[in-house]
């Protein structure tokens, strides 16, 4: 069993989705993907776990390293729906993971107060920007 992912650039952050399955199988296939989302953004990346059908302890540890080589250049990675069948296991030489309930909750976190209703767009030159697995289900 294995993943998909989708890397999508919105204003200052990296949104890595991630569908299927996160275990000792598809542990690589997610390093592979935070890789891609290191050479081609900035800021935070915040992982959604909204179409993850679960996790494994392998799945956890890929986490939890993909917040480290994050943390390494200067970046912080932000979960977005967990899976209700388990929670994040802490490591305290982990950096800090935020955690939100869903992808909207975490997004609001990084708009600015009032960029919303007024309609301002800060004109960010990669905005919009998407890249996929093959397996990930066209939009």
């Amino acid at each position: 069993m294995t993943i998909e992912w989708r890397y999508t650039i919105e204003q200052d952050l990296g949104i890595l989705s991630v569908a299927g399955h996160l275990g000792q199988q598809a542990a690589h296939r997610f390093s592979g993907a935070v890789g891609w989302a290191l050479a081609r953004g900035e800021g935070p990346v915040i992982v959604d776990l909204t179409e993850l059908r679960g996790w494994s302890t392998e799945g956890q540890l890929a986490i939890m390293d993909a917040a480290r080589r994050l943390a390494d250049a200067g970046r912080a990675l932000e979960l977005a729906a967990i899976p209700a069948d388990g929670s994040l296991v802490p490591d305290p030489a982990c950096p800090h993971i935020t955690v939100h309930c869903d992808l909207p909750t975490a997004l609001a976190a990084h708009r600015p107060h009032g960029a919303a209703a007024s309609g301002q767009d800060d004109g960010a030159a990669h905005e919009g920007q998407q890249w996929r697995t093959t397996g990930w289900p066209a939009e």
